[in-house]
């Protein structure tokens, strides 16, 4: 299999297309490409990296828990496997789901570090173990981290130690990984439209989801493997 978009920017060039001129509408453009993607987590930011990539005409596979086109559980690579298997041919996978269970550090359990570490860091990793094999050659893994891998708030630890294992990942696999299939992670504060969070995160700018899934859009549809795009600002 290859990448739908790879390929058409290759067709584009032997035949001599131009960069469309400028002015020209986004959907007279043809350099807006198709790309069938499966998007993992039917919350907040998986529903709007699915409008935005609609909106730019993708194809998205819809893929949840409990809802979605599809249904599976990341913790589970079995179920991951399925999922892979039953989808057929697609170009890219948007991962937005992955829970963490925080708690202060001296409270913490075995359970909350084994059902972190399950959910949203081994979890993401199976996602891309499960899917290579299937993935289009010059398709793209985009993961999801977070802003407590560089900032921390109270009761953090968990969190930001599952972050470091998803970014460590998508580092290394970037070097790694065959066919030219790419892997990126975005790393969002926390959203404007989760008012219930902001007392966790005293200080924080809070991000839009729109502006979230503009930064998985950017690593699904640019040549860049191996980046954390990280939508906060720190003092480092």
């Amino acid at each position: 299999m290859e990448c739908h978009v790879c390929q058409s920017l290759t067709n584009m060039a032997t035949m001599g297309v131009d960069k469309p001129a400028a002015g020209q509408g986004a959907a007279e453009s043809v350099w807006e490409l198709d790309m069938r993607a499966v998007v993992i987590g039917n919350g907040t930011i998986g529903a709007a990296v699915q409008k935005t990539l609609v909106e730019h005409g993708h194809e998205v596979v819809a893929v949840g828990r409990t809802s979605g086109e599809f249904q599976a559980d990341i913790s589970d690579i079995e179920s991951m496997r399925n999922l892979f298997a039953r989808i057929g041919s697609f170009d890219a996978v948007a991962n937005a789901a992955g829970d963490v269970f925080p708690s202060p550090l001296e409270q913490t359990t075995d359970e909350q570090w084994a059902n972190s570490i399950a959910a949203k860091g081994m979890g993401q990793i199976n996602v891309v173990r499960a899917a290579l094999p299937h993935v289009a050659d010059s398709g793209s893994f985009t993961l999801v981290s977070g802003v407590l891998t560089d900032e921390f708030t109270h009761a953090a630890t968990i969190g930001t130690a599952v972050n470091h294992l998803v970014e460590g990942f998508v580092k290394a696999a970037a070097t790694e990984l065959p066919r030219g299939v790419r892997i990126n992670c975005v790393s969002p504060t926390v959203l404007t439209e989760s008012e219930a969070y902001y007392q966790y995160f005293p200080g924080f700018t809070p991000v839009p989801a729109a502006e979230v899934a503009l930064a998985y859009l950017r690593a699904m549809s640019n040549p860049i493997t191996g980046r954390i795009l990280k939508l906060y600002k720190t003092d480092s």
